[in-house]
């Protein structure tokens, strides 16, 4: 039984440790599926809550596995995961039979599962969850309460800050399609071999005033005397999808700039203004100020945002600004305003605009500078940091503990 208990234990720390330290990386990314949520539920009027709310999410969620997994809190922790559980196993359930969103978002862009899949994941967790709530009264503190709950309370402010440092500069693991070294073109197609999409054609037609249904199979090639009234297409299976399936970046006037960006030999560099009056001012004029500067460098310069074509006109500025599916933009890059340098198809540098290089970086010869150095930072060395770091913290606070610990056992035999 105590084995079975140490089993369970692992199980629902490193679940819940994970989900909410892959939605910390992308705090942005845990926000935009909630607003995808409230919209799907017609909670439009909520969309300023998605920022606290992903943060919120996450964080309890880390905390919850964090007492879980170490003992610290641990029947707080376990009352809070099954609060969780009760709440989101019932909900992944009715979004399964439902599926007004398509990703739950549960393990952010880390790890894609359709809701069927999500809900029966929850059916499993739970299956520990409950096992843990059952045995919650066995589990005895470490330390004195007031310890143990200064320990969870540094873990979430060492979690909140790390989501902040993410959202003011780019995720520290890029779990994105548009990731630096992408060749786009690459990721465009469907590869040999992969299944595609499989739909099912009914064809309504009339004749002498009745109206019938006829597949493929049963078309009337001979019988001209059928006019033809409709066509109704219904996907049957999914197939293969490619990771980057809807890029299409149109000028205000109407022109396709899609293939021109992916297969420039020279460098462009796009600028992701989602919503343009949205943007602070002062970050918007800096990136307006950059592209002058690229243009009289011999560098292109792009706008993409998803405003209309009249807000865009009101920016007119001798810049180039193209329309660009909002969904797209918040896939590209998880900032606002957010940059990305291009040459021919292949992604050479990703900025927030908190990281971007001064303008006088985009002069010369671009070829011969390291551009990849040059990106937000060094993905792994951060995260190995960060780990390192949370170690530390771990090992110090239990070492603390065992002293709290061995004081109180001195004070009770003296």
């Amino acid at each position: 039984m105590r084995l079975l208990k140490v089993i369970c234990k692992i199980i629902i720390g490193i679940v819940f440790i994970f989900s909410g330290a892959v939605k910390a990386v992308d705090p942005l990314g845990s926000a935009y599926k909630f607003g995808d949520y409230f919209q799907a539920f017609n909670l439009e009027f909520l969309q300023f809550l998605v920022l606290p709310l992903g943060i919120l999410l996450f964080t309890t969620e880390f905390l919850a596995g964090f007492s879980v997994l170490t003992g610290y809190r641990a029947k707080t922790g376990i009352w809070v995961v099954m609060i969780l559980m009760l709440i989101f196993t019932p909900l992944t359930f009715v979004l399964a039979l439902t599926n007004p969103v398509s990703d739950c978002g549960c393990f952010g862009d880390a790890i894609h599962l359709t809701n069927w899949q999500t809900f029966f994941k929850n059916i499993i967790i739970l299956i520990p969850a409950i096992f843990l709530f059952v045995k919650r009264n066995e589990l005895k503190e470490i330390t004195v309460p007031a310890a143990e709950w200064a320990i969870v309370t540094v873990m979430g402010i060492a979690v909140i800050t790390f989501a902040f440092y993410n959202l003011r500069h780019l995720p520290v693991i890029d779990f994105l399609p548009y990731k630096p070294g992408t060749y786009i073109p690459d990721k465009m197609i469907i590869p040999e071999g992969k299944p595609v999409d499989q739909y099912q054609t009914t064809f309504i037609y009339e004749k002498e005033g009745q109206r019938k249904e006829f597949t493929l199979d049963n078309y009337p090639y001979d019988d001209t005397t059928w006019v033809f009234i409709d066509q109704v297409s219904v996907l049957l299976k999914k197939g293969y999808e490619p990771p980057i399936n809807d890029l299409s970046v149109i000028s205000i006037n109407n022109e396709d700039f899609t293939d021109r960006i992916l297969y420039d030999y020279d460098y462009s560099l796009l600028m992701i203004a989602r919503k343009l009056r949205e943007v602070d001012e002062e970050r918007l004029d800096a990136g307006f100020e950059l592209g002058h500067h690229c243009l009289a460098n011999g560098i292109s310069f792009y706008v993409l945002s998803s405003s209309g074509s009249d807000e865009m006109r009101m920016y007119d500025n001798g810049l180039l600004f193209c329309s660009v599916d909002d969904i797209t933009l918040k896939t590209m890059v998880r900032s606002d305003p957010g940059y990305i340098l291009i040459r021919n198809g292949t992604i050479t540098g990703k900025w927030s605009w908190a990281d971007l290089p001064e303008k006088e970086w985009f002069t010369g010869n671009m070829e011969g500078k390291s551009i990849m150095s040059l990106n937000n930072r060094s993905e792994m060395l951060t995260v190995i940091i960060f780990v390192l770091a949370l170690t530390a913290v771990i090992i110090s606070l239990r070492m603390m503990t065992e002293k709290i610990n061995k004081l109180k056992q001195n004070k009770i035999i003296n």
